[in-house]
């Protein structure tokens, strides 16, 4: 079969019309990749958009404050994306604002890795290089019935040569476009379209009934549970406190209310006697009582966030108080908006 052939017959139909797929603009093609690495179209494209609007160049993108680039990218998670890619602004804005122009030295930017830096080549440079993601491993394996996990060294290299093999060097653009398409829309992780599927005859997969199986992936790191004690301060002209997050941790740079990191749930006595809190309310007279008896669940790739939430209204204003309007402008990760969006009524 001509399997590229057939991939771009299929995407010419079949494909949807997106606003990065109009432009050969490198900076907005990374801007795409970048925001849909771990999120799905519909929820990645107003994000694209806000950020287009927003940091228009590269040379905006790398001036912007921080706090700002967090904000503008408040619900899509792995926050380290977005200090990457302004990391990686700042680079090309030292190279006198010249974005790199192929494969090897877009690895060269701080958070670009080897799907990424070959995304942009070939979408914005039709440069002939695979481009590997999580739709072209469920395509590829299905297909021609790879069992290698895709998420170990000779999975992945099994995969790329094979990737390599099957590109369109005439137009590897196109032909990029249409696999990560067919995996996004018609070879779905499940229930896929297999009746009208153009590979059917030759699929692997569908013929020797192996489509749940694959593509094949080694079990995940054990997931460790963290139980947060979060301390919400209500001052008597309703201020509350947000501390912001250092740079070791997956949340860095965003605000967030002060916790006591427990072992699981805490008594009221527990709270008001933990150095945190005494840290927190010094001398003040304060009156606690706890949010949610049961804790808000936030899952992580190897974390699960059990969150409590304590109400602490304190007798007189603190220094580090900061108004609701102030809080709600800061950055902030799912858990705090959450609260915020059902406590306070902040959308």
């Amino acid at each position: 079969m001509n399997f590229s052939q057939q991939l771009i017959d299929w995407y010419v139909v079949n494909k949807r019309q997106l606003p990065w797929r109009d432009t050969h603009n490198p900076y907005f093609i990374w801007l795409s990749e970048v925001i849909l690495q771990q999120t799905r179209v519909k929820q990645g494209l107003p994000y694209y958009e806000s950020f287009v609007k927003t940091f228009p160049t590269v040379e905006d993108l790398a001036a912007a404050p921080q706090d700002q680039v967090l904000k503008l990218w408040q619900g899509l998670g792995y926050y380290s994306r977005a200090r990457n890619l302004q990391t990686a602004a700042m680079q090309i804005v030292d190279n006198n604002s010249k974005f790199p122009d192929n494969y090897k030295d877009l690895l060269d930017l701080k958070g670009v890795g080897d799907y990424t830096a070959a995304a942009i080549a070939s979408f914005a440079y039709n440069e002939a290089v695979p481009v590997v993601d999580g739709n072209v491993y469920r395509v590829l394996s299905r297909i021609y019935g790879i069992a290698t996990p895709i998420n170990v060294p000779v999975g992945i290299k099994e995969f790329k040569k094979l990737a390599s093999q099957l590109l369109n060097r005439q137009d590897p653009a196109t032909h990029n476009q249409a696999i990560m398409e067919f995996g996004a829309l018609q070879c779905t992780p499940k229930n896929p379209d297999c009746t009208t599927c153009p590979f059917q005859k030759d699929c692997v997969a569908f013929n020797e009934n192996r489509i749940p199986e694959l593509p094949q992936k080694l079990k995940k790191t054990k997931v460790k549970s963290l139980f947060h004690h979060y301390l919400v301060v209500q001052t008597p002209s309703n201020k509350t406190i947000l501390r912001q997050r250092d740079n070791s941790s997956i949340w860095a740079g965003l605000f967030e209310f002060p916790y006591i990191n427990a072992n699981g749930a805490m008594l009221s006595s527990e709270v008001t006697e933990h150095e945190v809190f005494k840290e927190l309310v010094g001398g003040s007279r304060f009156r606690e009582s706890v949010y949610n008896q049961e804790p808000i669940i936030h899952k992580l790739s190897h974390r699960k966030i059990h969150a409590y939430f304590w109400i602490v209204e304190v007798e007189q204003e603190m220094e580090e108080a900061i108004t609701l309007s102030t809080a709600i402008e800061k950055p902030v990760h799912v858990l705090m908006e959450r609260f915020m969006q059902e406590y306070w009524q902040i959308k």
